[in-house]
């Protein structure tokens, strides 16, 4: 199973990007899956997170209102839309996959590589 994270890039405070994570090698159909990242010199973080369903999300209060989350089981992919982003959002951004949420909190079982997004002031 792999996971493919693109999208990032650099931008300027109060612009907006779209992430994706594209899954190969396993249906995303009955996978949980998030959103996580990591800025310089802190700990890897959950930013939003999404059931199999799609029926449930979670996110991070610092991006509430801001970032959403979408799946397209169709299409193996999970998106990040990130609206009126701010300095403190840049970090390297990794999508992740596993069964349940629960598990998607703990520890996930599937990867991407990270995507960089640099936001400017």
């Amino acid at each position: 199973v792999q996971l493919q994270a693109s999208g990032g890039g650099l931008v300027q405070a109060g612009g907006s990007l779209k992430l994706s994570c594209v899954a190969s090698g396993r249906t995303t159909s009955n996978q949980s899956m998030g959103w996580f990242r990591q800025a310089p010199g802190k700990e890897r973080e959950s930013v939003a997170l999404i059931s199999w369903s799609g029926g449930w999300t979670e996110y991070a209060e610092s991006v509430k209102g801001r970032f959403t989350i979408i799946r397209d089981d169709p299409q193996n992919t999970v998106f990040l839309q990130m609206n009126r982003l701010k300095p403190e959002d840049t970090a390297v951004y990794y999508c992740a996959m596993t069964g349940t949420v629960s598990a998607l909190k703990r520890r996930p079982e599937y990867w991407g590589q990270g995507t960089l997004v640099t936001v400017s002031s």
